[in-house]
């Protein structure tokens, strides 16, 4: 899933802000509530018999069916703007060596990894509180230590699993991983010019279409190097306003090409989200102007998307937990119920963001990068 600190570019960092792309937070948090919609259903499966889950009764489906039906491929579109928000930040720090390799993943783990290790802590436990109770584990059934392993090195989705593990939804970011390394040791040994992010995207494209390798890496691939292919388009056409209205035409005019084909053409979701994301994408960043009311909203949104996508699942498996062992039937169909989850958690993420996050990630990167460094040598990122 594509989850980054605040997007500056590494390049240029101006006191001003008026660089920073606030449209993409905006985007990033909406993709974070289509995720939390979509997974909202887990609760429907507590104790031994997972009951069906009728989506069409959720609560407040006339108003988010799209998040309900759809809401699985928030995470390609995370994929998306990881790659635009990678490619602005990090193209010329990587391709000139600036940035080291070390210091690159530092960034990146140092981010990711603290959260991600404390969760999977927590939903261990709780998976065998819950397992004492029933027949079976909550929603994700492989558990065991040989899964665990894999869960500490990020390593869960692979092609090395037997199935989904621990805390589900980090399956996406063990892939990023994966991608991660693909772009920087592209940036450094290959190119960072646009045929080879166009090589990139189009050749992960054709695995994927072709059904040569059904591996989810691919599709990562595909969706990321079509977010650093809008960060080029982006980054050429943003000083000039001649060039900056034909693109804004052109975003505008796919957008509604693929809404109205909707009407008509039931286009798979897969198709569909190709050339939507990187047209809303490049819209996003290219009108939501930085002021001091959006910066401060946006960002701060923006910044808790990780923290939600990890923390629902252990939440839902605490309320899952809770009404085993007090005998509760949870209404999963009330909306009061819905409600509850989807504030409990945002507020969750926030505070999680700013006293977890922040602080783990500040610690290892001084220990990590700036012990040694003198304050003007820091990395961005």
């Amino acid at each position: 899933m594509g989850l980054q600190e605040p997007t500056v570019p590494i390049k240029s960092r101006p006191a001003s802000g008026e660089d920073k792309l606030v449209g993409i937070e905006l985007l990033r948090f909406a993709s974070a509530v289509a995720v939390l919609v979509f997974h909202y259903q887990h609760l429907a499966y507590p104790g031994a018999e997972q009951r069906p889950f009728v989506v069409a009764d959720a609560p407040f489906y006339s108003m988010l069916p799209l998040f309900y039906d759809y809401g699985f491929y928030g995470v390609q579109v995370f994929w998306c703007i990881s790659g635009f928000i990678f490619f602005w930040k990090y193209r010329d720090a990587v391709a000139s060596g600036r940035l080291s390799g070390r210091n690159f993943f530092v960034l990146r783990l140092s981010r990711l990894y603290p959260l991600h290790f404390a969760t999977l802590l927590i939903v261990a436990l709780l998976q065998m509180v819950y397992l004492a109770k029933n027949s079976a584990y909550f929603v994700y059934q492989y558990n065991d230590p040989y899964h665990f392993v894999l869960q500490l090195f990020m390593a869960s989705n692979w092609g090395l699993q037997a199935g989904d593990s621990f805390n589900g939804p980090i399956w996406s970011i063990s892939i990023e991983v994966l991608a991660y390394l693909i772009f920087f040791l592209g940036l450094r040994y290959i190119s960072g010019s646009l045929a080879f992010a166009a090589l990139m995207a189009f050749g992960s494209a054709a695995v994927v279409f072709l059904k040569i390798s059904a591996h989810p890496l691919f599709s990562c691939l595909m969706f990321f190097y079509i977010g650093c292919l809008t960060a080029i388009a982006y980054g050429r056409v943003k000083d000039a306003a001649r060039y900056r209205t034909a693109a804004t035409v052109a975003a505008i005019t796919i957008l509604g090409s693929m809404l109205a084909l909707q009407f008509y053409v039931r286009i798979k979701p897969m198709y569909f989200l190709l050339a939507f994301s990187p047209a809303l994408i490049y819209l996003s960043v290219a009108h939501i102007r930085a002021t001091r009311l959006t910066s401060r909203w946006l960002v701060a949104a923006g910044s808790m998307t990780y923290s939600s996508y990890l923390l629902h699942v252990p939440i839902q498996l605490t309320v899952a937990v809770i009404a085993t062992y007090a005998g509760w039937s949870i209404p999963v169909y009330n909306p009061w119920l819905f409600l509850a989850f989807m504030v409990g958690t945002l507020f969750a993420s926030y505070y999680c963001y700013k006293f977890f996050e922040m602080p783990a990630q500040n610690y290892l990167r001084r220990k990590l990068l700036y012990a040694d460094s003198p304050a003007r040598t820091r990395p961005a990122g």
